[in-house]
């Protein structure tokens, strides 16, 4: 599979790339096998997308990044109302997930930054165990200032991981990894959110069912109360993509 030929959907002005939880493994394998260090993948849900039309800056990250997958149902839903044939959701943690699997049997080095002191270190470890002849690396707390990024990124570099994880939370991962891309010393770096949390046992992932009913979204609001401004996002993203369907402007 070449990432090129893969076709996009354009959501707001934001490229998702059209293609199954599968295909963006083997994506991401293609991108390792290559060498080329600084590949930027974002998981890209429904709220980021509306953010960007604020946040110029947000939508040429995204569009400049190697790999953008469709995470959340939101995304889906725009694309499919704009007439793209997306095949299914990719979020973060289920690629995290993946990912894993494959380089636990591909020999991949991951590197994971991120969330609060302990949580990095602890979701490596239960990475490592959860898939054995994985290779975490080397891990990294999120609470760090700017001084302090050029010591991290040597250490980073030190390690040479195929793969960083970076859970800084949507959208400064990715402002911060397209910052230092041309830095780091890692094939592929890909933002996931608050998965750290999830995978440490900080916090849980909504259930089966609710995933299954593509309501994650609600479980975390139910569960997170102080999300609902966040939320507030999604019916004005909703009219956004009708207005680009109908109007046929972004």
């Amino acid at each position: 599979m070449i990432i090129k030929d893969i076709a996009t959907a354009s959501i707001l002005g934001c490229k998702v790339h059209l293609l199954n939880m599968a295909e963006a493994v083997q994506i991401v394998e293609q991108l390792v096998k290559d060498g080329q260090d600084g590949n930027q993948v974002v998981t890209l849900n429904a709220e980021i997308i509306y953010q960007t039309k604020k946040e110029i800056e947000l939508q040429r990250i995204i569009n400049s990044a190697s790999l953008v997958t469709a995470d959340g149902i939101g995304t889906v839903w725009a694309a499919r109302v704009l007439g793209y044939p997306q095949k299914e959701r990719v979020s973060g943690i289920d690629l995290l997930h993946e990912v894993c699997a494959a380089g636990a049997t591909r020999g991949w080095k991951l590197y994971l930054l991120g969330a609060a002191p302990g949580v990095a270190a602890k979701a490596g470890q239960k990475l490592e165990l959860s898939y054995p002849g994985l290779k975490v690396c080397g891990s990294r707390h999120g609470y760090f200032s700017q001084q302090d990024e050029p010591k991290i990124i040597a250490e980073i570099n030190s390690k040479s991981p195929d793969i960083l994880l970076a859970a800084l939370g949507a959208p400064k991962q990715e402002y911060w990894i397209d910052q230092k891309r041309d830095a780091l010393k890692a094939p592929v770096c890909i933002g996931v959110g608050g998965s750290f949390d999830v995978i440490a046992g900080i916090k849980k992932r909504a259930p089966k069912l609710f995933i299954m009913l593509n309501l994650e979204w609600l479980y975390r609001l139910l569960t997170e109360p102080s999300r609902w401004k966040r939320q507030l996002a999604l019916p004005a993203f909703v009219l956004a993509v009708l207005k680009q369907k109908y109007g046929r402007t972004n």
